[in-house]
């Protein structure tokens, strides 16, 4: 079992930086991967940003990509999502997800393989 708590999110100003941080407990942290998922008022949740088990291989949104970066501690058990050139359009709720589940077809922008979700965290962006 995996619980996921996230936090970092707030008000700030379109051309303003955040960072997001999601705190994982369980023994699969450093087995799993992560990933950042996000919802927007009306919208289906689309995927973010992701991270393999060792960090080694990050993916990106293309609306997200050359402005977010993922990374994360295993040491901390915790996944950073670190958010510059915020836009309006970047408003939502932002979920972190784990996967433990090793597999040559899995897929890690696609939110049906995540088995375990944090509770969310809003940002707003104003313009």
């Amino acid at each position: 079992q995996v619980q996921l708590v996230e936090s970092g999110g707030g008000l700030v100003q379109a051309g303003g930086s955040l960072r997001l941080s999601c705190a994982a407990s369980g023994r699969t942290f450093s087995q799993s991967t992560m990933a950042w998922f996000r919802q927007a008022p009306g919208k289906a949740r689309e995927f973010a940003a992701a991270i393999s088990r060792l960090g080694v291989s990050t993916y990106y949104a293309d609306s997200v990509k050359g402005r977010f970066t993922v990374s994360r501690d295993n040491t901390k058990n915790t996944v950073y999502l670190q958010m510059n050139n915020l836009k309006p359009e970047d408003t939502a709720v932002y979920y972190c997800a784990a996967e433990p589940r090793s597999s040559a077809y899995f897929n890690a922008r696609e939110k049906i393989e995540y088995s375990y979700w944090g509770q969310g965290t809003q940002v707003t962006v104003s313009s």
